[in-house]
């Protein structure tokens, strides 16, 4: 009876949910005329980060995840795709474009969930940046977003890809991007399954050898 109650206890700690986040995944700049940019994923973010107004000056994508698997209490409004509703959990992440001259920027950012949608004017972006809770110090607010001729979307083949396609110059491009939770937050861990199984083959041999 002891060592049925011992594997239960084991089994209800090693399945438990693991704490995951919704993550970028990677990216690529793929066209435009940002000279040498590539795709930078700060991660983790830099202490003191300033974005907003001109503070990168830089010919690079850069992406950071804000913060992960929040259930919402309201309706947060988005520019591109679907309005997360009262319930729903979503992860944060913010992508932006700062370069030293105005330069155009074209590429794709893969996350490792869904995207549910993307808020791309500065007065969207300014109601949910309650969803940061990163530290990171947010500036210029009212001039952050996208202009005409700038574009965010979902790739319509892969809902986890977001698309982009900005002309940048001075303050920048700044977008939020809210995906669903993580496919990985309810996955026990690799490791503690393997943890798992060592330890009921242990009294396996145990009980064997006490039946010799």
């Amino acid at each position: 009876m002891l060592k049925i109650k011992l594997i239960s206890a084991m089994l209800a700690v090693i399945l438990m949910p693991v704490s995951a986040f919704a993550t970028i995944v990677t990216g690529s700049v793929t066209g435009g005329t940002s000279t040498g940019g590539v795709f930078e994923l700060l991660d983790p973010i830099p202490a003191g980060l300033t974005v907003g107004n001109n503070n990168q000056q830089s010919p690079n994508l850069f992406g950071f995840n804000e913060d992960q698997n929040i259930a919402i209490t309201s309706t947060i409004t988005v520019d591109v795709g679907t309005n997360p509703v009262n319930g729903n959990i979503v992860a944060s992440h913010y992508i932006f474009f700062d370069p030293v001259l105005t330069r155009r920027i074209i590429g794709w950012v893969d996350f490792d969930a869904d995207i549910y949608g993307i808020i791309t004017g500065s007065a969207n972006l300014a109601a949910s940046d309650f969803l940061a809770n990163t530290g990171v110090n947010y500036v210029g607010s009212t001039l952050r977003g996208l202009e005409p001729g700038d574009s965010a979307s979902i790739d319509p083949t892969m809902a986890n890809r977001l698309l982009i396609n900005f002309r940048a110059g001075s303050p920048g491009d700044y977008i939020r991007v809210l995906t669903m939770r993580s496919p990985r937050a309810d996955v026990p861990e690799p490791s503690m399954i393997g943890l798992l199984g060592l330890g009921l083959l242990g009294m396996v041999a145990l009980r064997r050898r006490k039946s010799i």
